[in-house]
């Protein structure tokens, strides 16, 4: 059976929400920070065996919290960004997991991948109810589906999306994370973005 055999030396835990700074970065390729990472590997619901899929990998944070959660499972990432396929490899290498890297756009590759246990959407998409309804068609019964979005036009989107296909457990949370930066003087609290992430189980 396969099994994803971590680095421990980089991350010996199973908590969610690795440090940003140890993974590998791109300024081209968009990083999920980890506060927003761990509320979504909780929405996730993911146990050792899962199967999931990651669509819009990005830096492939999101990707290597799932293989860490799911080690005898299969994930899928997929980006249609070939930078960011090559970003998330090199940190799949770095953590020592293994997932099946995709270029391609979500919309043309969720079709032929196998029913799975959960799957993620980052909400950057401009097909976003496409890929909404095409990630609610993968999931298997009692499979979970977490969005997270940053425009309120995709939360839109994709809360009707979730209605429309009748999903149970919705579930919507924003969240608004502030983090403290050094000073020479002090310590200066930086917002971020807000970002909302919804959740739903399918029946």
């Amino acid at each position: 059976m396969f099994q994803n055999k971590a680095n421990p030396r980089l991350w010996g835990y199973r908590t969610g929400g690795i440090p940003d700074e140890l993974f590998e970065r791109s300024g081209e390729v968009p990083i999920t920070k980890e506060e927003i990472r761990a509320i979504v590997i909780s929405k996730l619901r993911l146990r050792e065996d899962s199967c999931a899929i990651d669509v819009g990998c990005g830096s492939g944070s999101i990707t290597v919290e799932i293989c860490l959660q799911a080690k005898v499972g299969k994930v899928y990432a997929i980006d249609i960004d070939s930078s960011a396929i090559e970003l998330t490899e090199k940190n799949l290498i770095k953590f020592g997991v293994k997932a099946e890297l995709i270029l391609s756009s979500a919309k043309d590759i969720l079709p032929s991948l196998p029913k799975v246990d959960a799957v993620i959407i980052g909400g950057g998409s401009s097909d976003i109810t496409q890929v909404t309804r095409l990630g609610i068609d993968r999931l298997k019964k009692g499979g979970r589906i977490v969005v997270d979005t940053i425009l309120v036009e995709t939360l839109y989107d994709v809360i009707r999306t979730i209605k429309e296909s009748e999903l149970c457990e919705v579930d919507v949370t924003q969240a608004a994370i502030i983090k403290g930066k050094t000073l020479a003087i002090g310590t200066m609290m930086v917002a971020r973005n807000p970002i909302t992430i919804i959740s739903a189980t399918k029946p």
